[in-house]
C-alpha cells in the first residue's frame, strides 16, 4: 500500500509541475487568444460612443454589415487573394525547398537569400514594392518597357490592383513554407530514394511517388497556416494602396475594411461584426481543411 500511495504523490507532483510549467502559456493564450474572441463577439452587438461608452444594439451591426456592398467586396478580394496566394506560393515553396535540399555551392547563401523577406518587415516590403511598381519610374514597367510591352498601371489600375498584391504576398510567403518544408524533406529517410533509385525510377517519378506523399503532413501543415495568414492580409495592402487611390475599392481586405471601420471613422460595432464573422469563416475553413486532408495526406 505504501508503494501505491508513493506511486500516486509523484504522479500528483508530476501533474502539479506540468500544469505549473503550461501555466504562462495557458495564461496568456486566455487572456490574448480566448478572451478577445468572447469580447468581440460582444462588441459586436453593441453601438460604441466616445470614452467607451455603449449601448445595446442586437442584430443591427450585422444587418448594416451584411447590406453593404463593400462587405461582401472585400470578402471577395481576400478569398481570390487567399485562393490564389496560397496554391501557387506552396508550389514554388516546394521547388525551392526540393532544390536546396540538394548538396550545392552557396546553399547557405541561398537559404538565406530565400528567407530574408520573412524577417523584413511588412511596412518595408510594402514600400519597397511600390516604388517598383510605380507606373511611371518603376523598374518593372521600365524592363518591360526593354521589350516594347506597356507597363500597366499596377496600383491604381482595378483590373491589376489586386494581382499585385498577390505578387507581392507570394513573394513574401515562400521564405517561411521553404523552411518548414525542407524540415519536413530532410525527414523523408534517403534509403528509400537508393531503393527506387535501384529499381529504376527516375527524379520525376521519385518526386511524385517518395516526395510528395511523404512531404504531405508538412504540405498540409503549411496549407493551413498559410490560408489562416491570407485572410488576415493587410499589411501590403495598407502600405501600397492610399484611401485615396481609385482602386481601394478591387484591393481592399476584410481586415483593411475591419481596420477602416474602426479607427478611421470609429464604428467599433461594426468593426466587431467583421472581426467575428471572419474569425467563424476561417474557422469553418480550418475545420474543413482537416475534414479533407485524410483524402491525400499520407501520415505513414
Amino acid at each position: 500500500m505504501d508503494i501505491k500511495k508513493q506511486k500516486s504523490t509523484l504522479r500528483k507532483n508530476d501533474m502539479y509541475w506540468g500544469y505549473l510549467f503550461i501555466a504562462p502559456t495557458l495564461l496568456g493564450l486566455l487572456i490574448f487568444y480566448i478572451f478577445p474572441v468572447f469580447q468581440t463577439f460582444f462588441y459586436s452587438f453593441n453601438d460604441w460612443g466616445d470614452f467607451g461608452s455603449y449601448s445595446w444594439s442586437g442584430l443591427e451591426n450585422y444587418e448594416e454589415m451584411f447590406a453593404n456592398p463593400e462587405i461582401w467586396d472585400s470578402f471577395r478580394n481576400t478569398l481570390i487573394y487567399a485562393f490564389v496566394m496560397v496554391p501557387i506560393s506552396i508550389a514554388i515553396s516546394i521547388i525551392v525547398a526540393v532544390l536546396l535540399n540538394q548538396k550545392i555551392k552557396g546553399l547557405t547563401f541561398y537559404r538565406t537569400l530565400f528567407f530574408l523577406p520573412v524577417v523584413t518587415m511588412p511596412a518595408a516590403i510594402g514600400m519597397i514594392w511600390k516604388w517598383l511598381y510605380n507606373a511611371d519610374y518603376g523598374i518593372i514597367n521600365h524592363i518591360l518597357g526593354w521589350f516594347s510591352i506597356p507597363g500597366p498601371d499596377w496600383l491604381t489600375d482595378p483590373n491589376w490592383v489586386l494581382i499585385s498584391i498577390i505578387i507581392v504576398g507570394t513573394w513574401g510567403a515562400i521564405g517561411t513554407n521553404m523552411v518548414i518544408l525542407l524540415s519536413g524533406l530532410q525527414g523523408i529517410p534517403k534509403s528509400l530514394y537508393e531503393a527506387a533509385s535501384l529499381d529504376g525510377a527516375g527524379p520525376t517519378y521519385s518526386f511524385f511517388k517518395i516526395t510528395l506523399p511523404l512531404l504531405s503532413p508538412t504540405i498540409f501543415f503549411v496549407a493551413v497556416i498559410s490560408f489562416i495568414s491570407a485572410f488576415q492580409v493587410f499589411d501590403f495592402i495598407f502600405m501600397m494602396v492610399s484611401p485615396t487611390n481609385p482602386a481601394i475599392d478591387s484591393a481592399q481586405s476584410v481586415i483593411y475594411l475591419f481596420y477602416h471601420y474602426a479607427f478611421v471613422i470609429g464604428e467599433k460595432g461594426i468593426a466587431a461584426a467583421i472581426a467575428f464573422v471572419l474569425f467563424l469563416v476561417i474557422l469553418v475553413l480550418t475545420i474543413l481543411q482537416f475534414r479533407l486532408q485524410k483524402r491525400w495526406v499520407h501520415y505513414e
